[in-house]
């Protein structure tokens, strides 16, 4: 299995009783979509290991008490407590219209209403305040444009295309 065919669903938190029950920490906007959830992969060592689920309730916010088939005593509870939880791409709803998954815009080619083609995305950088595109031009400069409702106006699956309006003066900055 590649990591990179995954994504972070969240992290198992701590135990919670003595026999073997867990409290996941969800990384989502909604918890509600994960509730049936069958199974998830934990990474161990570097590795993604597969769980089966045998109960999930939700508990509050983002966070639900799990029990797993496989883990049956406190003492295999917490070897897992702090790691993090990941399930396949192919799990995640479909989006449509103007949002998107930041893995599924990697390529995109990013069009801005006053510049005209800008480059491709190559990197979303999302430690700061808001994400932000690392978009490399055919001159191979680096130019960085927010991820924002307000900049991008369209995303074109099919052309592979976010077309943007940036603030005046952006884009002169790295041109």
């Amino acid at each position: 299995m590649d990591k990179k065919d995954f994504y972070f669903l969240g992290k198992v938190t701590k135990t919670s009783g003595y026999k073997g029950s867990l409290v996941f920490f969800f990384d989502v906007d909604n918890i509600d979509d994960y509730k049936d959830l069958e199974a998830v992969f934990i990474e161990i060592g570097g590795e993604l290991i597969p769980f089966a689920i045998e109960s999930l309730t939700v508990k509050s916010g983002s966070s639900a008490y799990v029990k797993l088939e496989e883990i049956d005593g406190l003492d295999e509870a917490a070897s897992i407590a702090g790691c993090e939880l990941y399930l396949p791409l192919s799990y995640l709803p479909p989006l449509s219209g103007n949002d998107f998954y930041f893995h599924e815009v990697k390529g995109f080619l990013v069009v801005d209403k006053n510049h005209g083609n800008i480059g491709n995305i190559v990197e979303i950088y999302t430690q700061a305040s808001q994400a932000i595109f690392s978009i490399y031009n055919e001159d191979g400069k680096e130019i960085l444009v927010p991820a924002t409702d307000e900049i991008i106006t369209n995303v074109d699956r099919d052309k592979k295309t976010i077309t943007v309006e940036t603030p005046a003066g952006l884009i002169d900055i790295y041109l």
